[in-house]
């Protein structure tokens, strides 16, 4: 009984840590500012609704001067999993979810088509924040180029 009630009690400290870790990470690159709710499909198919909603993760992006660091909400790594540099980004084209990606993603979601040095990729995030990127994207320093569509 005693020996029950020890794990029970390590199982629900080890949960509960766990949580705040995840708390806690999110709100240290949300310190800096300059974050937006961001998933991301990381060589996604030529084809929108190929992959049936498939690929999708959830994520937080940040601006760090000429790049975007993409994290993954649901990790504990403290670096980001992928970086944008905003001079490799081209947009290819923006669209709204289709049949299961409107399960995969949140409610408001705009889905941004974009290359990243020869990769394909997906961005999906709010209508205010989509505006922010574009904005960031084409306010690159004189000299830079921006290939927004």
């Amino acid at each position: 009984m005693v020996l029950a009630l020890t794990v029970c009690g390590i199982v629900v400290v080890l949960v509960v840590a766990g949580l705040f870790v995840f708390g806690l990470r999110r709100r240290l690159i949300q310190r800096s500012g300059g974050t937006f709710d961001c998933s991301l499909r990381w060589d996604a198919p030529e084809t929108p609704g190929d992959s049936g909603g498939k690929g999708w993760a959830y994520g937080v992006a940040r601006y760090n001067g000429d790049r975007v660091e993409w994290y993954r909400v649901f990790s504990y790594a403290p670096r980001p999993r992928r970086v944008l540099e905003r001079s490799a980004i081209e947009v290819a084209g923006r669209r709204v979810p289709e049949g299961e990606e409107e399960l995969a993603l949140l409610s408001d979601a705009v889905i941004l088509a974009c290359l990243h040095r020869g990769t394909r990729l997906e961005l999906a995030m709010s209508e205010d924040a989509l505006t922010g990127f574009l904005a960031w994207l084409e306010a690159a320093p004189p000299g830079q180029r921006v290939n927004v569509a």
